[in-house]
C-alpha cells in the first residue's frame, strides 16, 4: 500500500478507535466512581501511553548496542515533549473549531486542582529525570529511579483517594456502544469495549508509525530525530483525538487530563525504564528537548495556579516549544 493511503487509512482506523475508547472509558469511570480528573489522568492516560511504551524497551533490548540505546531515550524523551506542546496545541485548535457546540466556547473550563496538581509533578519529576543524566555516580541513578517509580504510585493513590465521588458533571452519558440490551451495561461489557478500542488504535497507529517511518527514511532522517520527533508524534499524537473529542462536547477536564496524566506517566515510569536498562547519558538534543517539555508546563502551571484556568491562548503558545526545537533540528542546530 501507498505510504500516503497508508496514513490516511490508519488515522481513519485511530479516529474510530478513540471514538469507541472516550465512550468506555467515561462509562468504566462512571462504574468505578470516579471523577473526570481521575478518569481523564489514570485511565485514559494510560490506557492510551501502554502501547508506546514498548518502542523504547524493544529499541533499547533488541536495537543493537549504540542506535538501540539513541533511539530509546530519543523515544522516551520525546514523549513527554510532544505531549507538552503539540498535543495541548492541537487541543487549543480542536476548542476554535469546536467553539460554536461548546457551551463556554474559547474558555476551558477544567477542575483546576486537577491540572495543577497533574502539571505540577510532571515539573519535579521530569526535572529529576533530566538531572540525574548529569549524575557521575550509577549508585544515585538507580536510587532516583526508584523514587520515580515509587512517586508515581504515589500519585495514583492519591488521584484515586482525592477523586471518589463520580464525575464532574451532570450530563447524561451517552449510551454504551458496545451494550444493546440494557441501558446500564455491565463491567464485563465496557471492559471488552475498551480493549476492542486499543486495539483498533494500536492497528491505527502501527499502520501511522510505518506510513511516517517509510517517509522519514526516504527524506534520510536520522534515527535520533526519527525516534525524538517522529516516533511520539506518530504513536501519541493520534491517540491524543480522544482529547479533541472531549473538548468539542465541553468535557475540558477529561481533555486536558488525558494529556497531563500521560505526562506524569510518561516522565516516571518511562524514564525511570531507561534509567535501569541505560547508563542515561544525555545529549545536548535530548537536554534541549526536555527544557522545551519543562517551559511549556511551567507556563500552564504559572495559569492554572494564579488564574484558576488554562486559557486556549495558552495552549496554542505551547506548540511555539514544539516550533522552536523543531527548527533548530532542520537547521543542525540540535542533533
Amino acid at each position: 500500500m501507498n505510504s500516503g493511503v497508508l496514513l490516511v487509512v490508519s488515522l481513519v482506523i485511530i479516529l474510530i478507535g478513540a471514538e469507541i475508547f472516550t465512550n468506555g472509558i467515561e462509562w468504566l469511570g462512571e462504574r468505578l466512581n470516579l471523577s473526570e480528573g481521575a478518569v481523564g489522568s489514570i485511565l485514559a492516560a494510560v490506557g492510551t501511553a501502554l502501547p508506546e511504551t514498548l518502542i523504547p524497551i524493544i529499541a533499547i533490548l533488541l536495537g543493537g548496542e549504540a542506535e538501540g540505546k539513541e533511539i530509546g531515550i530519543g523515544a522516551i524523551l520525546g514523549a513527554p515533549l510532544m505531549l507538552s506542546t503539540l498535543a495541548m496545541f492541537v487541543t487549543g485548535v480542536g476548542v476554535i473549531i469546536f467553539r460554536w457546540r461548546r457551551v463556554h466556547g474559547l474558555k476551558l473550563q477544567v477542575n483546576k486542582d486537577v491540572i495543577r496538581r497533574d502539571l505540577g509533578f510532571f515539573l519535579i519529576v521530569f526535572t529529576a529525570a533530566v538531572l540525574v543524566g548529569a549524575l557521575p555516580l550509577r549508585r544515585w541513578q538507580l536510587i532516583i529511579g526508584v523514587f520515580m517509580v515509587f512517586s508515581y504510585l504515589w500519585y495514583v493513590y492519591v488521584t484515586i483517594t482525592e477523586s471518589k465521588g463520580g464525575r464532574d458533571d451532570g450530563e447524561e452519558l451517552r449510551r454504551c456502544y458496545f451494550c444493546f440490551g440494557s441501558e446500564y451495561p455491565l463491567l464485563r461489557t465496557i471492559l471488552f469495549q475498551v480493549a476492542v478500542s486499543l486495539c483498533l488504535i494500536i492497528l491505527g497507529a502501527d499502520g501511522f508509525v510505518t506510513a511516517v517511518r517509510d517517509i522519514a527514511h526516504a527524506y534520510g532522517v536520522p534515527a535520533f530525530v526519527l525516534s525524538l520527533i517522529i516516533a511520539p508524534v506518530a504513536t501519541e499524537l493520534p491517540e491524543k483525538f480522544n482529547s479533541i473529542i472531549w473538548v468539542s462536547r465541553g468535557k475540558d477536564t477529561l481533555a486536558l487530563g488525558n494529556i497531563t496524566g500521560a505526562m506524569v506517566f510518561q516522565s516516571s515510569l518511562i524514564p525511570a525504564l531507561g534509567i535501569f536498562l541505560t547508563d542515561w547519558r544525555l545529549s545536548v538534543g535530548a537536554m534541549v528537548s526536555a527544557l522545551c517539555a519543562l517551559l511549556a508546563a511551567a507556563v500552564m502551571y504559572v495559569e492554572v495556579t494564579r488564574k484558576g484556568y488554562l486559557s486556549t491562548g495558552t495552549l496554542l503558545f505551547c506548540g511555539v516549544f514544539y516550533l522552536v526545537f523543531l527548527m533548530g533540528v532542520i537547521q543542525g542546530i540540535i542533533r
